[in-house]
């Protein structure tokens, strides 16, 4: 018995040890595939990035930006308690951290708002001035949509549809409405706002710059420089035998080139640590495999929209710069719309798919742009078709998406859906994250615009977006033509 004993020691010693080494190895590989420490990175990334913009771009309160849009946002809760920020105020930059590590920082730069840094400076960024090819937009037209006090609908209807829209409910998940505003006939007849925020402030669209990248890319395709059946000029894919070689621009905007880019907003998906953790943003996009044939799959990923930044940013220069004068020149300008900022990543390149800022009121003359079928003051801004093509649905987007724009055309799920809630059959819209909206109805000759921070409501409150712009069009509908 006691040489039975003796022996059964060491086994007992050498399984255990087994078991340990078994478990270190799947520890590790689990910490390799999932990696938290990039998750908490990408949260000081977006904390610091998101601060940043809205107290220095928009003129937010910080602690109410963070209570608002930041600690509510997916798995962040969980890491609130370690999550610290700073405000610079001076060096004009916000510093975040959780548990005193995984550090990050935002920088605000004249002009082109902020950026999450990685390393070294990024080189300064000449803002278009007075006298130059964007100077019609330092100095815009007189407003011809509005004058220079909050539109107070005469209709006591409309104001009534104004205070659903801003009503809260008792408990969470609350709609947190930031702003609406109303165009009729080219007109601002409704508007609105909540307490610290107003007509100048500039409003952070989320994925509506997606629907903005649209009109850049269409204004090129006017001007004869891409072809939206074109193969994308990407240098990384140009070897024939590369299957990514086939992607045309139109798959790009329909969100059908096939890139495995995941995109769940959760900080462990590809676009999250796109956004936040990588210099070169659009580098990091093209490195992107193949999941599927191109064309042949339907997948909303934000890589796609950070490829064709790239492609507009070379073909008008290559440099920010040179893509800030051609925006103000052939879109903003044009448009009369006055305080945009589109922000740049480190390589000079737009943050097309997420990044711009501007107020409601501007968000609406860019949907009027659309109303008007791409014409300005009989100026053609967009080619013939284009709005007709970016409305239209993408056959294998059950959603209902269309090229740049969500859409209620067609047959699709989402349409169907989305018409029974109240957005009229003909509409499409601009549409990002936390409840950003830029609907155009052209059977209404309306364009509304939605802006706030909706956590938790499905499609962000997409149910109220549908009785708001259903109410505003039963009560216009009533009105004199």
């Amino acid at each position: 018995m006691r040489v039975g004993g003796n022996r059964s020691k060491p086994r007992g010693r050498k399984t255990a040890w087994i078991l340990l080494c078994v478990g270190a190895v799947l520890g590790a590989a689990v910490w390799s595939a999932v990696r938290p420490d990039r998750a908490i990175r990408v949260a000081t990334g977006f904390t610091s990035h998101t601060l940043c913009s809205e107290t220095f771009v928009s003129g937010l309160d910080p602690e109410q930006v963070y209570a608002e849009t930041v600690k509510p946002m997916s798995r962040i809760w969980l890491i609130d308690w370690a999550l610290r920020y700073e405000i610079d105020r001076a060096g004009r930059q916000v510093r975040a951290n959780v548990a005193g590590g995984f550090r990050n920082r935002a920088v605000y730069r004249n002009g082109v708002g902020c950026i999450v840094m990685h390393g070294a400076e990024p080189p300064a960024v000449a803002w278009p001035e007075p006298g130059d090819a964007a100077g019609q937009a330092v100095a815009p037209p007189v407003d011809a949509m509005a004058g220079p006090a909050v539109v107070e609908p005469a209709d006591a209807r409309l104001r009534a549809v104004l205070d659903r829209a801003f009503a809260e409910p008792t408990r969470p998940p609350y709609r947190w409405t930031k702003a609406v505003v109303v165009v009729r006939d080219g007109q601002i007849v409704a508007e609105r706002y909540s307490p610290g925020y107003g007509m100048e402030t500039p409003l952070l669209g989320w994925s509506a710059t997606k629907s903005v990248l649209n009109a850049l890319v269409g204004i090129l395709v006017r001007q004869g420089r891409l072809a939206v059946e074109q193969p994308v000029p990407v240098p990384a894919w140009r070897d024939p035998r590369d299957p990514r070689h086939a992607i045309t621009i139109d798959e790009l905007l329909r969100m059908t080139s096939g890139l495995a880019l995941e995109e769940t907003n959760s900080g462990f998906d590809p676009v999250t640590r796109m956004l936040y953790l990588e210099r070169d943003l659009t580098a990091f996009a093209e490195h992107a495999r193949l999941a599927a044939a191109p064309g042949s799959t339907w997948r909303y990923t934000s890589g796609n929209y950070q490829i064709l930044s790239r492609i507009l940013r070379d073909a008008v220069g290559g440099h920010a710069e040179d893509v800030l004068r051609f925006a103000w020149r052939e879109l903003f300008g044009p448009l009369g719309m006055r305080h945009v900022t589109l922000e740049f990543d480190s390589t000079g390149t737009p943050l097309g798919a997420a990044y711009l800022f501007a107020p409601a009121r501007d968000w609406a003359r860019f949907g009027q742009l659309y109303l008007e079928d791409g014409a300005v003051n009989g100026r053609r801004i967009l080619p013939e078709g284009w709005v007709r093509y970016s409305a239209s649905p993408t056959p294998v987007a059950r959603g209902g998406y269309g090229a740049g724009f969500w859409t209620n055309r067609g047959a699709s799920e989402g349409a169907v859906r989305r018409t029974r809630l109240g957005l009229p059959a003909d509409s499409f819209f601009a549409s990002g994250l936390l409840g950003q909206y830029v609907v155009v109805v052209p059977s209404a000759r309306m364009v509304v615009a939605r802006f706030g921070v909706t956590h938790r409501r499905p499609g962000f409150d997409i149910e109220g977006l549908g009785r708001l712009v259903a109410d505003v069009t039963a009560v216009l509908s009533t009105t004199a033509q």
